[in-house]
């Protein structure tokens, strides 16, 4: 298994991404699919973003100064998916507006993915090279051990309050 930071992100992203077109397909009346979707969806994403958020930005922020910019804009689309999923958390899958905040979620989540695998780490990789991504790569896989994987989580917790008040 390879342990570049990027790949790593970009498998984190197809798995997100076959979830989504599940939730997607699931007819308007299932109900139970759909809660047990958005259960996995909430995992993936709390993980993901807690490693991008706890290594991945903080080394790139260090290292490349230059995408300081990118990296602020990378936790503020962090927080909305975060705010998302709090409140999906807390809803019933039959709840009148439960798929339509999945879907403004899906679509967040995607513009987002979409835009660090084409923008954003060609960048990363350029500017780093394979060394520091795999090192990168290897804190991301040992974060990723212990990291949240539901929003109540204290350190979720703790992710979600520092991107509301900071």
């Amino acid at each position: 298994m390879s342990t570049d930071a990027i790949v790593l992100l970009k498998n984190d992203h197809q798995e997100i991404r076959k979830v989504f077109s599940a939730f997607e397909k699931a007819g308007p009346d299932a109900h139970v699919a759909k809660g047990q979707l958005v259960n996995r969806i909430i995992e993936l994403l709390t993980v993901h973003t807690y490693i991008e958020n706890e290594v991945m930005y903080p080394r790139v922020r260090d290292l490349m100064p230059e995408l300081e910019d990118d990296v602020l804009e990378s936790y503020e689309e962090h927080h909305v998916a975060d705010v998302l999923v709090v409140e999906l958390a807390g809803m019933k899958p039959d709840a009148e507006r439960f798929t339509a905040k999945t879907m403004v979620l899906i679509e967040n989540v995607t513009h987002h993915m979409a835009e660090e695998e084409q923008e954003w780490f060609p960048k990363v990789r350029a500017g780093l090279g394979r060394t520091t991504l795999q090192e990168i790569g290897a804190a991301m896989i040992e974060a990723k051990m212990t990291a949240p994987r539901h929003p109540s989580q204290p350190s979720a917790l703790k992710k979600t309050i520092d991107a509301v008040i900071s």
